[in-house]
């Protein structure tokens, strides 16, 4: 069947899949209000899954957004402390997200040194920073100003806020991806650097470019995270960029780089954001939520391998046949 050729419709069938296996061992997960709390949940996953996709578009990869969350979350708790109003404190964080991003995009642009490695040691500064602003204090809900706390949580149709900024976003970033000229130039600088080159596209300006959305989205995620959950520390949302990069991979994003889309990414998001709130549910252990995320990876992994491997012509058949 050619629905099965698309991975969004083969993603979007196994999401109903588990959701069906999920409501015959535990039918109250699959009620409306429940769903409504998943997808909250999943939220900052879906967030800097699309500032991730657009960074592995470009054959980078960005191991420090959940650093750049947890950082740019505390100066807006910080900032918060001090009295500023959120009016501020929003597009601050938002900002230095931005900020933090484009550090990355300019030490891979400028220096060409691997993406990997400029983020994995830009996650270790970001985060000794965090211990440096706060000397490893927390700061807990009652520190925060209910004005603070209430924006993610507030309600609007039947949905928190939240999970609207995430819906927004998703058809933000879709749009550019899908109409502007930086999302062609996204493929192209992915699919192959060198005829992006003679194109015309700067392949570091570009990458510089999905460094500071990735950044911009980790900062507002920062914000909304800390909000929602009414506390800060040194260690917040530590390992989450691997499920960042997992939802990536799982929504069909090639971590080779130029292929993937934004329903990929966010599907990829729902199902293991599904996963992790549903395995707890029916009594499945921690050891199991973990082997069922990595194999879920592995297997996208594996797809996504097959699925770009062209068949080859057999040159030496064809002239032995023809000697």
């Amino acid at each position: 069947m050619s629905i099965l050729k698309s991975r969004e419709a083969v993603l979007a069938l196994a999401i109903l899949a588990l959701l069906a296996l999920i409501a015959s061992r535990f039918p109250a997960f699959v009620t409306p209000a429940n769903l409504a709390r998943v997808l909250t949940d999943t939220s900052p996953l879906i967030l800097l899954a699309l500032g991730q996709m657009t960074v592995i578009l470009t054959k980078c990869i960005d191991l420090s957004v959940a650093a750049n969350l947890a950082l740019c979350g505390m100066v807006a708790a910080l900032l918060d402390g001090m009295g500023v109003p959120l009016a501020v404190i929003l597009p601050a964080v938002i900002a230095m997200g931005a900020a933090l991003g484009a550090v990355n995009g300019l030490l891979v642009w400028k220096l060409g040194i691997p993406s990997i490695v400029v983020t994995l040691g830009t996650m270790t500064i970001y985060r000794g920073t965090i211990f440096l602003l706060t000397n490893g204090a927390w700061i807990n809900a009652h520190q925060l100003s209910d004005t603070f706390k209430a924006l993610p949580r507030a309600e609007m149709l039947g949905l928190p806020v939240m999970a609207w900024i995430m819906i927004v976003a998703v058809l933000l970033v879709g749009l550019a991806v899908a109409r502007l000229p930086l999302g062609r130039a996204l493929y192209a600088v992915g699919g192959n650097p060198h005829a992006a080159g003679y194109a015309g596209i700067s392949v570091g300006r570009t990458q510089f470019a999905a460094f500071v959305l990735a950044g911009a989205l980790a900062g507002l995620t920062g914000y909304l995270w800390i909000a929602r959950y009414a506390v800060a520390y040194v260690d917040i949302a530590g390992g989450f960029e691997l499920d960042v990069v997992a939802a990536c991979v799982i929504g069909g994003i090639a971590i080779a780089g130029g292929a993937g889309t934004v329903a990929g990414a966010v599907m990829g998001a729902l199902f293991l954001g599904i996963i992790k709130n549903a395995l707890p549910v029916v009594g499945i252990s921690p050891f199991w939520q973990m082997a069922i995320s990595g194999s879920a990876i592995l297997i996208a992994i594996a797809v996504n391998t097959l699925a770009r491997r062209a068949p080859g012509r057999i040159i030496l058949k064809r002239e032995e046949a023809a000697a």
